[in-house]
């Protein structure tokens, strides 16, 4: 495609669609809460309707009871490639409304921003996503192969909804991901792993005023935190300075004595549990590490015949990267600069998301979209709004060059 037909495909963005899109679905709650029926139900059918309209192909699959996944798709008909879009329908807790300047589910406009609980995570970059689609479906310019969109439930927690969506065979044969996230337009190419891993430590119950009658898991817990920081300290030597990512870590995130009853402060437990969330970054193989951990475990045990400890790692998500050269970063750095006239600045993910699931699927990923990448999940949570609609062009162009290219 010439210069002309990019700038004339550009025509086609409704800035306000863009702007009554975000604005729409941050004011239908999607906070996963059982008990009031606040969750992605509702904006989900929302979408269902709103997709259909647009005249795509859609598909509306629960993961579980009350929490769907939707997935839409734009087929030219002619045979390509196949680009996704991935953005997800929940968000995060909005926590205490007096902390916030704005009605969370307001999506209240104040000097060139949508203020509101998942503005910018990522229901901004969401309706980015579907407005990108829908400008290249108006601007009748040929495309070849096909666009799916991808609209997940549950990436904040376990990220069911992805999981499910590659299970049912939906990523089969998908080329290339743009990964619908807050990053200031950057372009992401790689992000971080995580493991979680849950540590248990055993003892025996005692009065704290004869402690010795006992054993105290909380002693030997310590004593594992203290060798763990000595591990993340080595890893850290060992793999220096990501470019991107900085450093892995390990992080307790969770100290929990007793695991089971009341804490008594005149008790000594018999038990104590400690969550601990790893960050992992290109070079560090996850098999390993969990490895050394419990190496780590069976040499306190080896100095301690009190010591008693287990290990579970409950999720466990690898860290990506997609080379600069692959074509569909390619396609998205020539879209920047297209929408731009500016060089693309390239960056990584600090937290895990749903590409990390689909790179495991074989699928190509690249993190990008509009919102402060420290904002979310913070009080008074905004997307600007000349960056969502530079998002709406980027996502267009990326989309165009990626099946035609």
């Amino acid at each position: 495609m010439n210069t002309r037909t990019i700038e004339s495909v550009l025509q086609f963005v409704d800035k306000s669609e863009a702007v009554q899109l975000t604005q729409q679905l941050i004011q239908i709650p999607s906070v996963y809460r059982p008990a009031t029926g606040g969750n992605e139900e509702k904006v989900a059918k929302y979408l269902v309707d709103y997709l259909r309209d647009m005249g795509l192909e859609v598909f509306y699959e629960e993961v579980v009871p009350g929490r769907p996944n939707v997935i839409a798709i734009y087929d030219s008909g002619i045979p390509g490639r196949t680009l996704l879009f991935e953005g997800h329908t929940d968000v995060v807790t909005e926590g205490d409304h007096e902390t916030w300047k704005y009605d969370p589910f307001g999506a209240e406009i104040v000097d060139g921003r949508i203020y509101g609980r998942g503005s910018c995570d990522t229901k901004g970059n969401l309706a980015a996503a579907i407005c990108a689609v829908h400008t290249i479906k108006k601007s009748g310019f040929r495309i070849k192969g096909k666009i799916i969109l991808c609209i997940p439930c549950d990436e904040e927690d376990m990220m069911i909804g992805i999981k499910d969506f590659i299970k049912n065979g939906w990523a089969d044969g998908v080329d290339g991901a743009i990964i619908c996230e807050p990053e200031e337009n950057q372009l992401c190419i790689s992000q971080k792993g995580a493991m979680r891993i849950i540590l248990n430590t055993y003892g025996k119950m005692a009065h704290g005023a004869m402690p010795l009658t006992g054993i105290n898991p909380n002693t030997k817990m310590a004593r594992l935190i203290v060798a763990l920081e000595e591990l993340e300290r080595k890893e850290k030597e060992r793999l220096g300075k990501h470019p991107f990512l900085g450093y892995p870590s390990i992080t307790p995130t969770i100290i929990q004595g007793p695991v089971k009853g009341d804490p008594q402060i005149n008790v000594v437990p018999s038990q104590c549990m400690t969550a601990l969330d790893i960050r992992t970054v290109p070079g560090q193989n996850h098999d390993q590490l969990a490895h050394e951990i419990n190496e780590i475990i069976n040499l306190l045990k080896s100095r301690d015949p009190e010591f008693k400890a287990t290990m579970e790692v409950i999720e466990d998500r690898p860290w990506t990267e997609t080379p600069k050269e692959h074509y569909l970063v390619q396609s998205v750095a020539q879209a920047y600069t297209q929408v731009t006239g500016k060089a693309p600045v390239f960056n990584g993910v600090p937290g895990a998301t749903d590409g990390t699931f689909l790179h495991l699927a074989g699928v190509p990923i690249i993190t990008t979209g509009a919102g402060d990448r420290h904002i979310p999940h913070h009080a008074n949570e905004y997307v600007e709004i000349d960056q969502l609609i530079e998002t709406v062009q980027l996502y267009t162009l990326s989309a165009m060059n990626f099946l035609n290219q």
